[in-house]
């Protein structure tokens, strides 16, 4: 969840908070747990713990690509190239390291060298407490930020977040979009399970094995909705037919696992 400058379409202006199966189990997560014993949830699905650094024979025929190979940041870059040194490749798992005071040009958003236009994505993620993050999809580097053109699932702290939180803010929405249809995240320090699919402008949110949302992108309801929301004076939101995945770095500390694709 990022801030939307309006009218110049920069990064600094009126507030817009954005904000698998059959794999070989090689590295077992030792990352931090954050403990969050009030939060109230609909959802307490169990995720492996374990990391994936290689697929399997079924997962490879099936069409699915590893994004991240739980050791190094090959096949992803910062943003128009921007330093990326608050990512790190550690124990099977890529962490964002938060910094609530860090706003140096050190941080940025980590997009894939690849493009892809149709795709089911998944990837398993836990977000420290009061966080906030996101995984964008269909980015392009035309604008200031991948936000300004790829449409965002949102990763947030629902319950705990510092600020009040609309409900198209909160964790599996479409960011300022699409609210969620359901309330499925685990509790703050367990893990949890995403899936994206992008098919021909229809598209679809799952989170834990519930969908929190569903849309067809450049129809008329949806310009509709995007004129009359956030968006309306970024243009090239949406836009793109193709474009990288993006991990957002919002300052906050995430980590994320077994992120993989399948083109359709």
């Amino acid at each position: 969840m990022k801030k939307l400058l309006v009218p110049a379409l920069s990064v600094m202006a009126v507030t817009v908070m954005s904000c698998g199966g059959g794999a070989t189990k090689e590295t077992k997560d030792t990352t931090a747990v954050h403990a969050d014993s009030t939060a109230a949830h609909t959802s307490a699905a169990v995720v492996d713990t374990s990391a994936i650094t290689a697929l399997s024979e079924a997962d490879k025929a099936a069409g699915w690509q590893l994004l991240f190979n739980g050791t190094s940041k090959d096949g992803w870059r910062g943003f128009r190239n921007k330093p990326t040194d608050t990512w790190v490749a550690e124990n099977g798992i890529l962490h964002c390291l938060g910094s609530a005071t860090d706003k140096s040009d050190k941080r940025g958003d980590l997009i894939t060298d690849k493009e892809f236009e149709n795709f089911e994505l998944t990837a398993d993620w836990k977000l420290a407490a009061q966080g906030n993050s996101g995984i964008l999809y269909m980015v392009t580097e035309a604008f200031d930020a991948p936000y300004l053109s790829g449409p965002e699932y949102q990763i947030i702290d629902d319950n705990n977040f510092p600020d009040k939180l609309e409900d198209w803010q909160k964790t599996g929405a479409n960011y300022a979009m699409n609210p969620p249809l359901v309330a499925a995240s685990n509790p703050i320090g367990q893990w949890n399970t995403t899936r994206i699919v992008v098919n021909k402008g229809h598209v679809e949110h799952w989170l834990n094995g519930q969908k929190t949302a569903e849309y067809e992108l450049w129809t008329d309801e949806w310009k509709k909705h995007k004129e009359e929301g956030k968006w309306k004076d970024a243009k090239g939101y949406g836009m793109s037919k193709k474009g990288h995945i993006a991990l957002q770095d919002h300052g906050s500390e995430i980590w994320l696992k077994n992120i993989k694709i399948k083109e359709l």
